[in-house]
């Protein structure tokens, strides 16, 4: 096992802890302290190669599928929009993120050249005291590791857009701690303008902040006038519906995810071969998260699914590639001693870059910021629009949801047809 893999998965199975902390009212040990980015490492017997396999070669090699960004660009029809020009330019994707990666730039411009994708200029933000990357911390590795998925990713759907890496000193982890940071960093992009989508794959529990277990949610909405700011600009939030699988439904609501101003995004396994397209539709995958939020009802664009989600804020509301099995081929040198390539681009910490990815691309082309989108995602969910693919089967595990014809907790209102949803959503606007 390579060291880079090792300190990912040190990492990932710290993020994967914050998906089954138990429902409050259960007796517990204090919860440790761990990074809660939700990006799945590969397996352990995963080697850090010179080049990405073909998928038919994964299988053989790996015993899982593997995709490239291409593959993602036919799965998803988005070549239609490229030759449009459409391409996501003239808008900005922030990637928020404790630590961030040092090699970032360097990372996806060899990732660029490698598929054929023009590259783009990452800006990064550091907010705060950001300490010097040290390859032996894990949680720092982790962060890079998420960093690098998030950034290459959202380049690999939305090549024109500019990308701002916003990079926190303090590492997000369960419950309020590192959230101020990341907070207060997107209030001031969205303040400077420099923002038109931020993703966030990173999630915490509602139950873990304080005063949660005696119905006093203020530590938790006190946070979230970044994203009434963000409203209020017509930035478009994206964030990870967690990697909870089959506990979800014992589990509190991740947040932001959960948050009503927030698109939650849910994570599918695809059937592709070795050009991109599919030898099987899209079935959940078993480690998605879905929750019903304790602090949010309802909100009105809910309303056509009140029967599934009853009267409080139910995620996911979309779902895009999420799986391990079908994982996103990524370039990475943050650790010297283990820099190529991994099939690391997996978990939901996947769904969000990808779906913030194609809303940057509707932004280009309806000429403006879109906002809050989950209100068009309903209203198209409503209409039966083909922009929407139903996803009706797959479970996220034995104790889990099960998708299904409609809206269901395993994958919300399904899929996406990107270029027919980006003409969708920019004819609305």
């Amino acid at each position: 096992m390579s060291a880079r893999l090792r300190l990912a998965a040190t990492a990932a199975a710290g993020a994967f802890a914050l998906a089954l902390l138990p429902t409050v009212g259960h007796a517990v040990a204090a919860p440790v302290p761990a990074v809660h980015p939700l990006w799945h490492a590969g397996s352990a017997n995963d080697p850090v190669l010179a080049a990405p396999l073909a998928t038919s070669e994964c299988l053989t090699q790996l015993k899982r599928a593997c995709y490239s960004p291409l593959q993602y660009r036919t799965a998803y029809d988005l070549n239609p929009l490229y030759q449009e020009g459409i391409t996501g330019a003239g808008r900005t994707i922030v990637i928020a993120d404790s630590f961030g990666s040092p090699t970032i730039q360097h990372d996806l411009d060899v990732y660029s050249a490698h598929w054929g994708i023009p590259s783009t200029q990452v800006e990064v933000v550091k907010w705060g005291q950001v300490p010097p990357f040290d390859p032996k911390n894990a949680d720092m590795t982790g962060w890079a590791g998420e960093t690098t998925l998030d950034v290459e990713g959202a380049h690999a759907l939305a090549p024109g857009a500019k990308i701002v890496l916003l990079e926190t000193g303090v590492a997000e982890t369960e419950g309020p701690v590192g959230v101020p940071e990341l907070m207060s960093g997107i209030n001031h992009l969205v303040n400077t303008d420099d923002a038109d989508v931020v993703s966030m794959s990173w999630a915490t529990s509602e139950g873990q902040f304080p005063g949660f277990d005696q119905g006093d949610y203020t530590s938790l909405t006190t946070l979230r006038y970044a994203f009434v700011n963000a409203a209020k600009h017509g930035v478009t939030l994206t964030a990870s519906s967690g990697d909870g699988g089959g506990d979800s439904k014992k589990l509190d609501a991740a947040w932001p995810a959960g948050d009503p101003l927030v698109t939650a995004v849910g994570g599918t396994e695809l059937a592709l071969n070795d050009q991109g397209t599919r030898t099987a539709p899209d079935i959940a995958w078993s480690g998605s998260g879905g929750e019903q939020s304790k602090v949010f009802a309802r909100p009105g664009y809910q309303d056509p699914v009140r029967s599934v989600v009853g009267d409080h804020r139910g995620t996911p509301d979309v779902s895009m590639a999420g799986s391990p099995n079908g994982a996103l081929w990524l370039y990475s040198s943050f650790d010297p001693a283990n820099t190529g390539w991994t099939a690391d681009g997996a978990g939901t910490s996947e769904s969000s870059p990808l779906f913030a990815a194609v809303v940057a691309l509707a932004d280009q082309a309806a000429g403006h910021r879109l906002g809050v989108i989950d209100n068009d995602l309903y209203r198209l969910y409503a209409h039966h629009s083909a922009a929407l693919v139903d996803v009706t089967s797959g479970s996220t595990g034995p104790n889990g949801y099960t998708a299904g014809p409609g809206y269901d907790q395993a994958t919300g209102v399904g899929t996406v047809d990107a270029a027919k949803l980006v003409r969708a959503l920019a004819h609305r606007h």
